[in-house]
């Protein structure tokens, strides 16, 4: 990212399509994908868009981490931003936190969405909902047999390996410890969703962190013994300020220092270590 602020137009103005070299539905989907992913927000001083400290620290041209968007850690993270929360991609939420069953069809997904949606009293129709469902998939599995190449390529969440589809058509979760995702990916997920819990403290349960709606267990589709193994690994990678505890059968983890005063610096110094160490 050559800058940190831009106008509103960089996405509607005529040369938009020439400047980002995709036809215009697609500059639109850039757009929306930036700001669910949080690269960019809405500048509200000027009605433009700022790049987020998340998307600095990533994409800057010159400073980033990772400005080509090529290391495995970026893809972990972005999936954690849209799955873990309903703010912007629901769809992706719902899959990855409410869908217990280890194999599904689209179908089925689309139809307890739709519940979800009733329930909720709000209106959406049913083929926006199977093109959500149809949509967030195949960013994790391609088509087996598209009609273009676009259609056949891997997604960029595909290498992931969380989701594969099977010989009938329907869907399977991939669980277990995940080896390509980094410690430090997992500890920012960590902090990142011990931050939006309504009562938090400097204690969590392990079941919560393994198993909760939104937690890095469930989103990561990670095993309690992998959950297990990457807490007892952050002692190290956060310098003893998140601990793993596991007494009389209690098994529990504990943040002090910056990981409960300044969660913000924390989670951002265990992020940069995710691309020093992964």
């Amino acid at each position: 990212m050559a800058s940190s602020t831009t106008t509103r137009g960089i996405f509607s103005d005529d040369d938009s399509i020439a400047r980002f070299g995709v036809g215009k539905n697609m500059v639109v989907a850039m757009r929306f994908w930036a700001k669910a992913c949080q690269i960019i927000r809405d500048n509200d001083e000027d009605g433009g868009y700022l790049a987020t400290e998340l998307g600095e620290t990533l994409f800057n041209s010159e400073s980033g981490l990772d400005p080509y968007c090529e290391r495995p850690a970026t893809t972990w993270l972005m999936h954690w931003i849209l799955a873990s929360t309903r703010e912007r991609t629901s769809t992706w939420y719902f899959i990855f936190n409410h869908v217990s069953q280890q194999v599904f069809d689209k179908e089925a997904i689309s139809t307890a969405l739709a519940n979800m949606v009733v329930e909720n009293g709000q209106r959406v129709s049913s083929a926006t909902l199977k093109r959500d469902v149809d949509c967030c998939l195949r960013s994790y599995v391609p088509r087996a047999s598209g009609s273009s190449p676009e259609e056949m390529s891997e997604p960029l969440l595909g290498e992931l390996g969380l989701i594969q589809q099977n010989a009938k058509g329907s869907f399977e979760f991939r669980r277990g410890a995940k080896r390509s995702l980094p410690d430090g990916i997992f500890a920012y997920a960590l902090l990142d969703y011990w931050q939006r819990l309504e009562h938090t403290g400097s204690v969590m349960a392990f079941d919560r962190v393994a198993h909760d709606y939104g937690s890095p267990g469930r989103v990561f589709k990670l095993d309690e013994n992998a959950v297990a193994d990457r807490l007892m690994a952050l002692e190290g990678l956060s310098k003893n300020e998140i601990q793993w505890t596991e007494q009389a059968g209690i098994r529990q983890v504990t943040r002090s220092g910056n990981a409960l005063k300044n969660i913000e610096e924390c989670k951002m110094s265990l992020l940069r270590a995710a691309y020093v160490n992964g």
